[in-house]
């Protein structure tokens, strides 16, 4: 089913619309790109039910949130699901001020998202309110370990049941769950915490799948996260002595631009529950 998903972006190479932050936002790109897609920036609202239109699925990131990029997700978010688009939530940050979870809040509201992706503490904000989020990144607290796997299983799965969303919580063991199934996926590298945005980059690489396999939503969530962990795995062994984040982050895009179906089957590394 890996192997489907990826060979549907590289076939289909749908057009993906990115509101997403301007630390990342050319790495986003470069990474839908690199899995067969095509990107487009847009986030003034006087273009960006247009440029939805054209396009086959969302991105939203509120990584560096204003007042006027939040109107212009809330049109681009009902546009999308006016044409019957994919629509991908990156709640950034969200516990960390008001602002950011008010807006992930009122999204949810307004927008029904087909994946919501965030690590643990984000997560946990948007579905109780409560989460330890130390700015963008997740607090040790909330970790997902082997030990309270089961735990975090159930409740990813409650909070894709009450949302409609598949929802993909990313870290050192990943959950990727719809209301009944989830995948627990292990491949990664503890280096990729110290790139700023592989978390927006596998976003925008997750509404590409899901674009492409509109009803395979889960797999190809499962699937994205499994490319971006296998990725970094991949160019950690690239790295020389010399080496730092920055041409690991390189080497992370370079290894999804090379992979293909059959090397994500191969190196992939899940369970189901």
């Amino acid at each position: 089913m890996l192997k489907q998903m990826f060979d549907q972006v590289r076939e289909k190479s749908p057009l993906i619309h990115n509101i997403t932050n301007y630390v990342t936002v050319n790495d986003c790109a470069n990474m839908v790109l690199a899995c067969g897609a095509s990107p487009i920036m847009a986030d003034d609202k006087e273009e960006v039910a247009e440029i939805q239109t054209i396009c086959a699925g969302l991105n939203i990131n509120i990584g560096t949130l204003n007042s006027r990029t939040i109107e212009s997700m809330k049109i681009a978010g009902a546009r999308a699901n006016e044409l019957g688009h994919p629509a991908v939530l990156d709640p950034v940050g969200v516990g960390a001020s008001t602002l950011r979870t008010l807006t992930a809040n009122e999204l949810l509201k307004a927008v029904k998202f087909t994946v919501i992706r965030g690590n643990i503490s984000e997560i946990k904000t948007l579905a109780v309110g409560t989460g330890t989020t130390k700015g963008v990144d997740a607090d040790i607290a909330d970790r997902v370990t082997e030990d309270n796997l089961d735990e975090a299983v159930a409740f990813v799965k409650k909070f894709a049941e009450r949302t409609g969303a598949v929802i993909a919580v990313t870290g050192a063991i990943d959950i990727v769950a719809d209301a009944k199934k989830a995948y627990c996926i292990y491949n990664g590298h503890p280096m990729m915490s110290s790139i700023t945005g592989t978390g927006c980059q596998l976003s925008a690489l997750t509404a590409a799948f899901v674009t492409a396999n509109k009803d395979h939503p889960l797999e190809a969530a499962a699937a994205a996260v499994c490319a971006m962990g296998l990725a970094g795995e991949i160019a950690h062994k690239r790295l020389t002595p010399q080496d730092g984040n920055a041409t690991y982050r390189n080497y992370i895009i370079d290894a999804v631009y090379h992979m293909d179906g059959e090397n994500l089957e191969r190196g992939a590394k899940f369970e189901v529950k």
